[in-house]
């Protein structure tokens, strides 16, 4: 039902969400059409050196298949112009998630940080684009936040650092399967938890605090949201921790906990101080009755 009105909502909205899936297909074939195109035409040459007309279909299908995605971005961007920031942005997330695609798949011993390329580019643009087909009216560029926070981007850099010294000078350390497969999980758990908490949510979700009740605001108590208060931070914070399991990362797997918890600790606060005066007793009892969605955070409670 939910996969079904997502559907419906793309096919009659949005402009943003076709600039933003086609942005992010072409640059997904940016990188992997080529490569496609490169691997075929030296198999043949292994073994079909007789058939010289086999690499050049090859090459020809790759370079119409490229092609055909090019036509698919530049036709929506060329007759809205405006929309060029969208597409740029889209097409930089799906050139990076072909390329930690092709990390993942010839590297031996850096896989993991290409994974991670794929979970990081994707979260960011599905942002973006669940946004664009749920909720049009809060969509900015934005949305694909990847101009979170200055903290956001030192804590990626911290562990893009940590990956590379550590995998260098003790390549051991990257190697175990445990934390591996458990941040395999919680990354794609919390990819899905998140992106269901805000196709649920739908025009009642936003990436910033409202500090004002809209017109159209309703209290949403179903679906994810009977398990938890918040479960889009929940999604989120997993995801968070997931990454640095992933990686092996043994020092960015405390910080980002404690620096997601801290986050998240405050912004419900904050959220819940304002959704009790939206709400008043509604949310109180909700509140009473449902987990907050993070670890060890209460949330702001009345006191009686």
């Amino acid at each position: 039902m939910v996969l079904q009105s997502l559907g419906e909502a793309y096919l009659k909205r949005s402009t943003d969400a076709r600039v933003s899936l086609h942005g992010y297909l072409v640059g997904v074939g940016m990188t992997l059409l080529p490569t496609v195109l490169a691997c075929s035409i030296l198999t043949f040459n292994n073994y079909s050196n007789s058939f010289p007309w086999q690499q050049l279909l090859c090459g020809c299908l790759s370079a119409g298949l490229f092609a055909a995605l090019c036509r698919w971005i530049v036709v929506p961007v060329s007759s809205y112009p405006n929309y060029w920031e969208n597409g740029k942005r889209a097409l930089f997330l799906g050139w990076a998630f072909s390329s930690g695609t092709l990390l993942a798949v010839y590297s031996r011993d850096y896989w993991t940080f290409g994974v991670y390329i794929c979970y990081l580019s994707f979260f960011h643009w599905s942002e973006y684009w669940v946004t664009a087909v749920t909720n049009p009216a809060t969509l900015r560029l934005s949305s694909y936040m990847l101009d979170h926070s200055p903290e956001y981007h030192l804590a990626a850099l911290i562990s893009w650092a940590e990956f590379w010294f550590e995998a260098l000078l003790v390549p051991w350390l990257k190697s175990y399967s445990l934390p591996i497969a458990t941040g395999l999980a919680m990354c794609t758990a919390g990819e899905l938890f998140r992106k269901l908490a805000m196709i649920t949510a739908g025009r009642n979700f936003n990436h910033v605090v409202e500090h004002k009740k809209r017109t159209d605001h309703v209290l949403v108590t179903s679906g994810v949201y009977s398990w938890a208060r918040h479960p889009a931070y929940t999604g989120w914070f997993a995801w968070a921790i997931g990454t640095q399991l992933l990686l092996c990362n043994p020092v960015s797997i405390v910080g980002y906990t404690l620096a997601s918890w801290r986050f998240f600790r405050e912004r419900i606060y904050e959220e819940e101080r304002l959704l009790i005066n939206f709400f008043n007793q509604a949310y109180l009892d909700y509140q009473r009755t449902t987990w907050s969605g993070v670890p060890f955070v209460r949330g702001y409670f009345v006191r009686v």
